[in-house]
């Protein structure tokens, strides 16, 4: 009969074996056993969310055992009644055996047996039994394939007998080069891979989909979740099989919304008191993995999640970044290194979506170097590093720097002893004029600081004078990454910072990503080194201080149409810089004013980083607090007494305020002056500082 006998059920086989693609190691580990006289372990579970590839890997482990001439029988535990005698009654059938014959006599008789239980999760009833009763029954001959959802319960670790004779492997998303051959057998265009793959992270049944979706013929370049409501929704079904309630679905979409996933910041976002129970619930979801400060989801069903929450509800999905906001920026202000620093980049990450942020931060590969303060021993890679991308003089002024701030050095490292980078940071505030002289570029930037807003004592003023990555000096890399977050912790934990110069090579090309943070090419300051053309960004964190920053990006977070230009020519009206002689000034000037709310709308404080918002109320608020300090102290209370009498709640002259004080003409204007310089002192260091700093 030739071709005519083929049955449908082969045409199915060789459709999927044309398009199965990838699994070598698995396949080879299960072909290795199988040839083996005795097999090198009896149990072998396969476990991976939904979609991952498990049942047609667990195909293509039958084909592979029937070519070399071993028995199998394949179950699918959906289709099992989870009860030993539902199970017996499914291993006869799959066997083709009648209601007399014994499974285990007919495996006992085989040399070899392959036994595949697929989605093994819907007979967690019958866990125990299988692993106690069941499986030790079978004859040494026959090798058992578990698949599902799932790794294997603690019992199966626990139990010194099973540890020896199991194999687990979790099955993760295809390689990127797996993925592309699969879209190439799938006759989807070159040019369409990346853009499927950025959305796909090599999922096999994402990328079976989106492949079904190009067939079509859509003509679309590449692939746009938010226009594929039934793709997304066909895979979080995959993902999600059920969701209890309300709240359990927005500890979900919470979940993938956030970078890691902790108690404290799920019952932000849900506006909990107790978020325990919804914790962990999302910890024993098989897509939901754990990691050493949280738990994160799967990245598809992250993708999918957001997806579909962007296009379902995008209130909702404003709401929980706005929720999610609040938390990390009260974090920030809370904590310092390493946990700033790693919610700093938690809070960096809910802007990723972002077209002026996305293409300038690695997301996925941040993790892959750390920063540490640098050593004596690492100057001589630094300075390597330093010639080779900018020339010997770039070297040279860096050398000199490292002798005088060595501080100021932070090493990346990676795999391997040598560094992958580096990021030297300067405090021109602690040079002294030579120093700054001996280098032009620092020079510079210090008289850029005196034009446009003069530094005054106390206040700091940090050049990021190099950086860069030693493979790819600064193009966007982990290491870049990196180094802009630093950057930015920096800008954090700075309280009197004045001013911040940020040096990169090309500029133009990161112009659209520094008009995001609002901070401005002070192109008058560009230069060279070596062959780089070097542009400087500079930022007066007096003019807008670090709460207003957070606060501003917050609101850019979501926008998805931005235009550099536009944005900067939109700033907000930025706060003034006073000299300590204005700033005195001021201050006296709102003490007279203190019960005159309309002559305290006119002072210069209220533009000032002096008060949380520019309202008289809040100037008055401010003054208000300066004077309960003398008052707390008893040496200082007669000093208090004489502002109050004065300014707080004022005598009609200063003659009837020393009457109602008991005190000679003289004696209250001594107090009088005193108080207002204490004020005067007080406060000018909180604007040094910013509103948010301790009072002394």
């Amino acid at each position: 009969m030739g071709s005519q006998s083929r049955t449908l059920g082969s045409r199915l086989l060789n459709a999927r074996r044309r398009r199965f693609v990838g699994r070598k190691d698995e396949q080879e580990l299960l072909r290795v056993a199988l040839k083996e006289a005795l097999l090198p372990f009896a149990l072998l579970h396969v476990y991976g969310p939904g979609g991952v590839g498990k049942t047609a890997l667990l195909g293509e482990f039958a084909r592979a055992a029937g070519e070399a001439g071993i028995g199998v029988v394949q179950l699918d535990a959906r289709s099992i009644d989870p009860s030993p005698e539902g199970f017996l009654l499914a291993l006869r059938l799959g066997l083709g055996l009648d209601g007399t014959t014994s499974p285990l006599d007919f495996l006992s008789r085989q040399s070899r047996s392959l036994l595949i239980l697929d989605t093994y999760e819907n007979l967690t009833p019958l866990d125990g039994w299988l692993r106690e009763t069941f499986l030790p029954q079978l004859p040494e001959s026959t090798l058992v394939v578990l698949a599902g959802r799932n790794p294997p319960s603690a019992a199966w670790r626990s139990d010194t007998g099973w540890r020896d004779l199991i194999r687990t492997l979790s099955l993760r998303n295809l390689r990127p080069e797996e993925s592309r051959e699969y879209l190439t057998r799938r006759g989807v265009a070159a040019a369409k891979h990346q853009a499927v793959l950025d959305f796909t992270h090599g999922h096999p049944l994402a990328l079976s989909l989106v492949a079904d979706v190009l067939e079509q013929g859509s003509g679309e370049l590449g692939f746009d979740p938010g226009s594929q409501p039934d793709v997304v929704a066909a895979l979080l079904e995959r993902f999600v099989q059920e969701v209890p309630s309300l709240t359990h679905r927005q500890a979900l979409e919470a979940s993938a919304l956030v970078r890691v996933t902790t108690e404290s910041l799920l019952a932000e976002c849900l506006n909990l008191e107790d978020a325990h129970p919804y914790f962990e619930w999302l910890r024993k979801l098989s897509f939901i993995q754990s990691g050493p400060v949280g738990i994160f989801p799967h990245d598809l069903a992250r993708e999918a999640l957001e997806a579909d929450l962007r296009w379902r509800n995008p209130d909702w999905n404003a709401e929980l970044h706005r929720r999610a906001r609040g938390y990390y920026t009260r974090r920030l202000q809370e904590t310092r290194g390493w946990e700033q620093q790693r919610i700093l980049f938690d809070d960096v990450y809910l802007h990723r979506h972002n077209p002026m942020v996305k293409p300038f931060l690695e997301w996925g590969e941040t993790g892959s170097v750390f920063g540490e303060r640098g050593k004596p021993e690492d100057h001589a890679a630094v300075l390597a590093m330093v010639e080779q991308h900018e020339g010997a003089e770039a070297a040279r002024v860096a050398a000199r720097w490292l002798q005088l701030q060595p501080e100021g050095l932070t090493v990346y490292r990676g795999v391997g002893p040598q560094p992958a980078g580096f990021m030297l940071l300067l405090g021109l505030h602690k040079a002294g004029p030579t120093d700054r002289a001996a280098d032009p570029v620092a020079q510079r930037l210090w008289d850029y600081a005196q034009r446009h807003g003069p530094v005054r004592p106390g206040e700091e003023v940090l050049l990021f004078r190099f950086w860069m990555a030693a493979s790819d000096y600064q193009s966007v890399s982990p290491v870049q990454s990196v180094v802009f977050l630093n950057a930015a912790q920096h800008y954090i934990s700075s309280p009197r910072l004045a001013w911040s110069f940020f040096t990169v090579s090309n500029p133009d090309f990161w112009l659209p990503a520094f008009a995001y943070m609002d901070i401005h090419h002070a192109s008058e300051v560009d230069h060279v080194s070596g062959t780089h053309s070097i542009g400087v960004f500079a930022h007066d964190w007096r003019k807008q201080p670090v709460a207003a920053w957070l606060e501003m990006l917050g609101e850019r977070e979501l926008a998805t149409e931005l235009d550099p230009a536009e944005l900067q020519s939109h700033r907000p009206v930025p706060l003034v810089v006073l000299s300590q002689p204005e700033f005195e000034e001021a201050v006296k000037n709102a003490l007279r004013d203190f019960v005159r709310p309309d002559a305290l709308a006119q002072n210069p404080l209220l533009r000032s980083r002096l008060l949380p918002e520019p309202t008289p109320k809040a100037l008055r608020g401010a003054l208000w607090e300066a004077a309960q300090t003398l008052k707390a102290s008893p040496k200082d209370e007669k000093l208090y007494r004489a502002l109050e009498r004065t300014y707080l709640e004022p005598a009609a002259t200063q003659e009837l305020a020393a009457e109602l004080l008991g005190l000679p003409f003289s004696t209250y204007r001594r107090h009088l002056v005193g108080a207002v310089e204490r004020v005067v002192k007080l406060l000018w260091r909180r604007e040094l500082s910013g509103p948010a700093s301790s009072s002394e």
